[in-house]
């Protein structure tokens, strides 16, 4: 009854404008938690943890689920075509956010609400740390003449836009896509490709292990922890895409939900346990966002991506010199 008398006052909060908000009663069940990608990687990873961490803060059950396919969109159109009553919201990364700049995206910046980015990573180039390139020189020069592969989440992905954009700037490299990250990883180990895109808080377990190393961060400055690695911005390359993971919820939520929601994740940055998934994840220490700054961050993050995405088409049609 509940439930029924809170979508009557949806319908008809135009005419009654005095109608109680359903915020007011929010959230009186479990909220679905939306990963759309399988089990053990990186937005599974921080949606399992936010989920524990924030029931407390909302008092009701968070469940997880995973729903892969389609380089994330498969489970941002669950999100975006179930009600608008946060009650399922989701984890979205950078790897689906880069398909909004394509020439027609299957969805747009309107159809969200972003309510927390919980981490940021600086994405970067790797190789085996046993293999023949332990530095970015050594890639560099290997790859003005020869041809270099590169493994990577799929096309249309930040890192096709970033290999591509290497390209423009007359590197040699090929990519293979891997939508498993696991075989991505041991395309690199294995010697089956030259070059991983990734960060390094997915691969920690390599580094740690000495199977694979940086040999180049998209950033602005000095990565921590890996100071000694170059970066974009030092050597002039107009590119950074970091990766990260913001959660959304369909436009058209009530803004007081919203509010509830956001309120809550800040929570859930406050803590000890954040903070230390964070630093596991070689993640910068402020990449909390709240909403409004989740959007901003989001707008500019799209318009890199829109920039390289048309870069790279007009390096790649007839008679352009991709150098």
């Amino acid at each position: 009854m509940k439930g029924w008398i809170c979508a009557l006052g949806l319908a008809t909060a135009a005419i009654f404008s005095s109608s109680p908000s359903c915020a007011d009663n929010y959230p009186s069940r479990p909220i679905t938690f939306i990963v759309p990608w399988g089990p053990g990687g990186g937005a599974d990873q921080v949606a399992r943890m936010a989920s524990k961490l924030i029931e407390p803060e909302l008092k009701v059950s968070v469940p997880v689920i995973n729903m892969p396919g389609a380089t994330g969109q498969t489970g941002l159109t669950k999100l975006v075509t179930s009600p608008a009553d946060g009650y399922s919201i989701e984890v979205m990364t950078g790897d689906t956010f880069a398909l909004f700049a394509a020439a027609n995206p299957r969805f747009k910046l309107d159809q969200i609400t972003p309510i927390a980015i919980l981490i940021q990573q600086p994405s970067g180039f790797f190789a085996s740390a046993k293999g023949p390139y332990q530095n970015w020189d050594e890639v560099q020069t290997t790859a003005a003449t020869n041809e270099l592969r590169m493994a990577v989440t799929g096309y249309g992905s930040p890192d096709d836009l970033s290999a591509s954009y290497f390209r423009t700037r007359g590197f040699k490299f090929q990519e293979v896509a891997f939508a498993e990250p696991g075989m991505r990883y041991a395309s690199v180990v294995g010697g089956q490709s030259e070059l991983l895109y990734e960060q390094a808080g997915d691969i920690r377990s390599f580094i740690d292990g000495e199977q694979i190393k940086p040999v180049l961060f998209f950033s602005k400055k000095p990565v921590e922890g890996f100071e000694h690695v170059p970066y974009s911005g030092k050597l002039g390359y107009d590119v950074t895409l970091p990766q990260f993971r913001v959660v959304i919820v369909r436009a058209g939520t009530d803004p007081a939900i919203v509010k509830k929601l956001a309120n809550a994740f800040a929570e859930v940055a406050k803590t000890k346990d954040y903070s230390n998934y964070l630093k596991l994840q070689y993640a910068n220490a402020d990449s909390y966002l709240g909403p409004e700054d989740s959007l901003q961050f989001m707008r500019e993050w799209l318009s890199e991506a829109d920039r390289l995405s048309k870069l790279n088409a007009s390096a790649a049609s007839p008679g352009v010199n991709s150098k």
